[in-house]
């Protein structure tokens, strides 16, 4: 392994367990003192606790344990690492962070309980807990890992549906906050739950987006051959199409490239150390599949897909 590879793990991992440090911030300061349920393997754990007093960490080591078995096949172990990674140190830090902030219950003796550090504001706590928890879980997928639980049923389901992944943890987790009003008995506990998922999901699908958001440049330039080189170097795609200027009815080249949005920064230096004078019109692409980018995650339902070669036309 180069040293830029062992660089680029050693990120990874300290940015999963960022993501993870959010999400157990969420969890034991925002949800549990506050009797709220999220979903997940986290939100079927503190139902767990409120019904029984079980740490969640406990229930939500055991139910994951099973679900990552499950995700070795399916992910491929490189996924499966990081996210028994996750798990295990998840399972420290709620068990870390409900030792910190705990303090004694004044109606049982002995006993300690979390506190509800920003009075009686439940909504506030449902959401300020739900943005932490999304913002979490999206950190542990953009870098190749995962927080466990429904993350895992998601992600297998984003590798072979073109669903998002915000939009698979919804569904998953409804039954999981509809089942708290067995034990609450209260509508409200279940509604905060709801408003709690959609505003994590959304939390998910905002980050995520951000960062696979593409923009397609076109620039028009006298120095496009230069230009097209220097952006091959940068080992993104490029292609160069025949133009005319209109007004001067001169040749021009028109340059198109394709890259992620947070290169553009990049791009944009680069064309102007070229050419200071040259053309540039940037537009956003809100679908980009092929080599470099999303793949194509939908089936070709028509009789005849994949029985013609597109290298050799059917005799």
């Amino acid at each position: 392994m180069t040293k830029s590879n062992i660089l680029r793990e050693l990120k990874d991992y300290a940015l999963i367990s960022v993501g993870v440090i959010l999400y157990a911030v969420g969890v034991t300061v925002f949800m549990l003192p506050y009797s709220l349920t999220t979903g997940g393997v986290a939100g079927a754990a503190s139902i767990v606790y409120y019904a029984t007093g079980i740490e969640v960490q406990v229930t939500y080591v055991i139910v994951n344990i099973i679900l990552l078995i499950i995700a070795i096949k399916e992910l491929g172990i490189r996924f499966c690492i990081k996210t028994i990674y996750a798990v295990f140190f998840m399972t420290f830090v709620l068990w870390l962070f409900q030792r910190i902030i705990e303090v004694p219950d004044p109606n049982n003796l002995g006993a300690k309980m979390l506190p509800q550090l920003i009075g009686e504001e439940s909504f506030m706590a449902c959401v300020l807990g739900a943005i932490l928890a999304g913002t979490g879980v999206a950190l542990c997928f953009e870098n190749n890992g995962s927080t466990g639980g429904t993350d895992i049923i998601a992600a297998i389901v984003n590798k072979h549906r073109n669903m998002s992944l915000g939009s698979v943890i919804m569904a998953c987790d409804v039954v999981i906050i509809s089942s708290c009003y067995f034990i609450f008995h209260d509508w409200f506990r279940v509604i905060y739950g709801f408003v709690m998922l959609f505003i994590c999901s959304a939390t998910i699908d905002y980050w995520m987006r951000r960062r696979q958001q593409s923009v397609q440049f076109m620039i028009f330039s006298r120095n496009a051959d230069a230009i097209a080189d220097a952006i091959v170097q940068t080992h993104h795609g490029v292609t160069i199409l025949d133009g005319e200027g209109w007004y001067t009815h001169t040749d021009r080249k028109v340059i198109v490239s394709v890259i992620r949005r947070r290169d553009q920064a990049m791009m944009q230096r680069m064309v102007k150390r070229i050419d200071p004078y040259a053309f540039v019109s940037m537009t956003d692409a809100s679908g980009v599949w092929g080599e470099g980018f999303d793949q194509f995650k939908v089936k070709d339902t028509h009789p005849g897909a994949g029985r013609f070669s597109l290298h050799k036309p059917p005799q």
